[in-house]
Formats: C-alpha cells, sequence, structure tokens
C-alpha cells in the first residue's frame, strides 16, 4: 500500500536535544527496539466523521493508519478502533464548554455500533476490536473495554495513533503507559488542530510516558521481529 505525499500531515519534530537526553540516560534513542507483534495492538483513536471534518490533518493521517493495521494484521498483531460514546454531559462539562459545545461533543462518535462509525477511508478487518470509551482516554478505568481485552491476548506493547493528538491520543498512552504498558506513539499517524499541539504532545510523550516513532520505523519492527 503507498502513502499518498499530497496528503497533508504534521510537520513533526523531537528535538535533537531531547534525543541526547535519553542516550545519555539509557544508552539509545529509543526505548523499545524490539516488538512482538504477537503481543502488540494497534490502537486507533476517534477517527470518525466529526474529528475528520474539524481538523485538517486526519484525512493525511488514513493512508498511515490503513498501512500500520495492514501491517499489525500480516505479522499476527491485533488491530483495536476506538469511538467516542455518548455521555451525558455533565455540569463540570457544560461550565466549562457552554451547553451546546459540550452537547456536540458528547455526539461526537455517532451511534451505531463501533465498527460502523469510523471514518469510510479506513480499512477495518472483522476480524479487529472495535470498542466505545465514555472518556478522553480509552485506558482511564471504566473507560472501555478495551484494556481488558487486550490483556486476555496478553498484548503488552501499544502503537497509538489517531485524533486529536494531545487530547484522547495523549489520554490513552498516558493512562496505558501508567498502567504499566509499553507505547509507542505514531508520529505521522495522528491528528491535531495545528503542528505546536501535535509536538508539544510527541514530546510529552518520548520524555516521560513511551516511544515517539514514524510509521516507517514502525513497521520495520514489526516485521523485523515478527
Amino acid at each position: 500500500m503507498s502513502i499518498h505525499p499530497e496528503r497533508a500531515i504534521h510537520n513533526w519534530f523531537i528535538e535533537e536535544r531531547e534525543y541526547h537526553r535519553q542516550e545519555q540516560q539509557r544508552g539509545r534513542r529509543h526505548a523499545y527496539e524490539r516488538v512482538d507483534s504477537a503481543r502488540a495492538a494497534l490502537v486507533v483513536v476517534d477517527l470518525v466523521p466529526f474529528f475528520a471534518e474539524q481538523l485538517p490533518y486526519v484525512h493525511g493521517i488514513v493512508p498511515r493508519v490503513n498501512l500500520l493495521a495492514d501491517v499489525f494484521r500480516e505479522t499476527g498483531g491485533t488491530v483495536a478502533w476506538v469511538v467516542p460514546g455518548y455521555s451525558t454531559p455533565t455540569a463540570k462539562d457544560r461550565t466549562f464548554f457552554g451547553d451546546e459545545v459540550a452537547e456536540l461533543y458528547a455526539r461526537s462518535g455517532g451511534s451505531g455500533e463501533p465498527m460502523t462509525r469510523l471514518l469510510n477511508e479506513l480499512t477495518p478487518s472483522e476480524d479487529d476490536i472495535a470498542v466505545e470509551k465514555s472518556v478522553y482516554s480509552a485506558y482511564f478505568p471504566g473507560s472501555s473495554p478495551l484494556p481488558e481485552l487486550l490483556a486476555a491476548r496478553d498484548v503488552d506493547t501499544l502503537v497509538v495513533a489517531g485524533a486529536v493528538t494531545n487530547v484522547c491520543v495523549e489520554a490513552t498512552v498516558r493512562d496505558a503507559s501508567t498502567q504499566g504498558l509499553r507505547v509507542i506513539l505514531a508520529a505521522d499517524a495522528c491528528a491535531a488542530r495545528r503542528d505546536q499541539d501535535h509536538n508539544a504532545t510527541l514530546h510529552t510523550i518520548y520524555r516521560s510516558y513511551g516511544d515517539v516513532r514514524p510509521t516507517e520505523e514502525i513497521v520495520g519492527l514489526l516485521r523485523e521481529h515478527r
């Protein structure tokens, strides 16, 4: 599968000083140099029409997400799609966002079975996992069945992609890392509103919660160690 260069993706980067800092601390640039695909899962967060309409970068990441999903299946890994579920806005939500926006966000995931609510350009398989989450993070306790479903498959490594980089994607990575999973954020397979927002998350994750790599490198890891 080819990646279409004309589709906009973020101008992402990790500052060289951050790479140097980690190399000094652990003796290597990347935390996870081996991925056992049989114990790994691709977790794709919130790639639903609502966010494709809101964020100019969503359509640009779709070819990379589809490529990652194909390679995960090819190498014996798990593919999991996560969509927002509807929760009645709380008093806090209504105060924070205002009534109209709070309700808009609450309904952002659409309705129906989770697999049917994904962006049409995506290529899910009937063997994939698809779940709803009730808060920003798919790994916040009680938010979704995803942690238990992946634990049942003995998954210890997550590759996370999707939208919005600095909101639900970051929240999922943080919580999964806190629960002891090895997490790799797919730097060019996530979408935010601006490059600044996207890159701030990449630096936060790389410093404290997990690894950050482009799709090409992740594909190489999966195929090398299958």
